[in-house]
């Protein structure tokens, strides 16, 4: 982008979500990009990555971070997840700390902290109230009350990012405290991440809605071939894809135990075949193209600990 271009208030800026477990981050997130990015469960610790939603438009790029919500870890993933919050008040030009009616400020105190003193060094904080659909009118005056004195240099937005209530004026809101500069990615990108890293969501999101307990927690998932039809003509003449604009992707999803293993896999193989064909469908509307999946049940005995599993499954620990 040239000065010229730059002189007539071009906005970019990075816009990091924040906040405790299960209060409406990667809805906010979807909501805000437009796309569904990031995986959305009724459980806590959904999000394990920091994952890039990019916003463009003819005089601005909004860059959002959607982040693991802020929790006291008990294994080295945890650790990482914190780690990539944590990251998040580093990098931030506005930064969206979320709440909702139900959450309590002594969840994680530090961490908050952190966040008001961003807010008094000058960083534009927005305190984001949502699931306000769930509230009373008396309830959310009293929590606006509330935080005005917890953090009382952020904005307050009341808003139901499920019901897409107040994101538009959010959205307006974020995009008048950006700084005047020039994009940071190409115009045309929309995220960070890889496709594999979609699918790798898609079907971890998967398995939380239909495992309870420990299940969810202890499975990671990894894509071993992910082969576009469009661009790579099939070779494989006894393969069971015969058209083209097909994806077939192979991948493997991992747990800590042998009895985990038996479970995710269900009498017959019927739990694995549910959560395939669930997958599966989101993903061809994902891409907008057909698939074939095939997903297989492998043990890594406690890989969530192991620094080098880790970071073979992306997790870059320091």
């Amino acid at each position: 982008m040239t000065n010229k271009q730059c002189s007539q208030a071009h906005r970019s800026g990075f816009v990091n979500i924040v906040g405790n477990p299960n209060v409406g981050k990667s809805t906010l997130m979807n909501a805000l990009v437009g796309e569904r990015l990031s995986i959305i469960t009724s459980k806590a610790q959904t999000t394990r990555h920091r994952i890039m939603g990019i916003v463009n438009g003819e005089d601005f790029q909004m860059v959002y971070s959607d982040t693991p919500g802020v929790l006291s870890p008990n294994y080295r993933l945890q650790e990482k997840m914190l780690e990539f919050s944590r990251s998040a008040l580093v990098d931030a030009d506005v930064l969206l700390y979320v709440t909702e009616p139900q959450d309590t400020i002594d969840r994680n105190p530090d961490f908050l902290t952190k966040v008001k003193r961003m807010a008094e060094a000058g960083t534009k904080v927005f305190l984001i109230i949502n699931k306000i659909d769930l509230t009373t009118q008396e309830t959310l005056e009293n929590l606006v009350a509330f935080w005005h004195t917890q953090l009382p240099e952020a904005e307050i937005f009341p808003i139901s990012a499920q019901e897409r209530f107040g994101v538009a004026q959010l959205f307006d809101a974020i995009k008048e405290a950006l700084p005047v500069g020039a994009p940071f990615f190409p115009k045309d990108q929309l995220t960070d991440k890889s496709e594999r890293f979609f699918v790798n969501e898609i079907i971890r999101e998967k398995i939380l809605q239909n495992y309870d307990k420990e299940i969810p927690y202890s499975v990671e998932v990894e894509v071993e071939s992910f082969i576009d039809h469009d661009e790579q003509p099939i070779t494989n003449h006894q393969s069971p894809i015969t058209k083209k604009s097909l994806i077939e992707i192979s991948a493997v999803i991992y747990c800590e135990r042998e009895s985990q293993k038996g479970i995710i896999i269900g009498k017959a193989g019927s739990a694995l075949k549910r959560v395939g064909s669930q997958a599966r469908k989101e993903i061809e509307d994902f891409f907008q193209k057909q698939v074939f999946l095939q997903l297989f049940v492998k043990v890594d005995r406690d890989w969530r600990s192991n620094t080098s599993r880790l970071r073979h499954y992306g997790y870059d620990l320091s």
